[in-house]
C-alpha cells in the first residue's frame, strides 16, 4: 500500500487467494453472500476456509472481522475447488462456496462457532439445492458430524434433497446415534433414521 490508501476487503481476499492453497470464503459468508441469510449482524465476521491451518496477519483481522478454518470436510479423491466459484458480479480471483458445499461448511461449525437453531433457520433458505452437486459433495464427505446434520435438518423439514443425505448418512456408518456437546452446551443428539 502507498500512504493514504484504504484496505479493501476483495482485495486483501484475492492477495490471500493466490498464497494459502485453497482459500476461499466459505459456511454462513458464502450464504450471505450469495442472497441466502437468517439474521442481519451488526458487523459481518467473514467465514474464511483453507486446505493448510495459516494465521491471517493482524492487519487483515482488525480491519476485518473474520474466523479461518483448515477443517478436512471431504477427502483426497474430491476434485480441487469442486464447490467453488466466483460471484457472478465479483472478483474472479475470490472463490465462494457454492450453497451446497457452503451448507456442509455451516454443518461443520454447528457446535463451534454456529448455533444449531440459527443453521436451521438458514437451511430453510436452501430449499433449491442442486441435487447432483450436493450428492458428490456428500459422496465425499468424511465428517459423521455433517453428514447427519444434513440428513436431520433435511428430514425434519422436508427439503427435496434429505432423501440424498439419508443415503450418505447410511454410507458413512458411525452406529445410530452420534451425540456430542457443543461449546455452548447445547447437545447434538444425531440418530440416523
Amino acid at each position: 500500500m502507498l500512504p493514504g490508501d484504504t484496505l479493501s476487503r476483495e482485495g486483501c481476499l484475492a492477495y490471500f487467494h493466490g498464497r494459502v492453497p485453497g482459500f476461499h470464503v466459505g459456511g454462513k459468508t458464502a450464504l450471505s453472500w450469495r442472497g441466502i441469510w437468517q439474521n442481519v449482524s451488526f458487523r459481518e465476521i467473514l467465514t474464511l476456509w483453507g486446505d493448510q491451518p495459516k494465521r491471517l496477519p493482524t492487519w487483515f483481522t482488525q480491519r476485518f472481522p473474520c474466523r479461518y478454518q483448515a477443517t478436512q470436510l471431504f477427502d483426497e479423491e474430491l476434485r480441487n475447488g469442486f464447490g467453488l466459484q466466483p460471484l457472478p458480479s465479483g472478483r474472479s480471483d475470490i472463490l465462494v462456496s457454492v450453497p451446497e458445499r457452503a451448507l456442509l461448511e455451516l454443518l461443520s461449525d454447528v457446535g463451534k462457532t454456529q448455533s444449531l437453531q440459527e443453521a436451521r433457520q438458514l437451511v430453510e433458505g436452501l430449499q433449491t439445492l442442486r441435487e447432483k452437486t450436493l450428492d458428490e459433495l456428500l459422496a465425499h464427505t468424511t465428517r459423521i458430524k455433517v453428514v447427519r446434520l444434513a440428513e436431520l435438518v433435511g428430514r425434519e423439514m422436508g427439503l427435496p434433497w434429505a432423501e440424498t443425505a439419508k443415503r450418505h448418512s447410511h454410507r458413512i456408518g458411525g452406529g445410530k446415534r452420534w451425540i456430542a456437546v457443543a461449546k455452548t452446551g447445547e447437545r447434538l443428539d444425531l440418530r440416523r433414521s
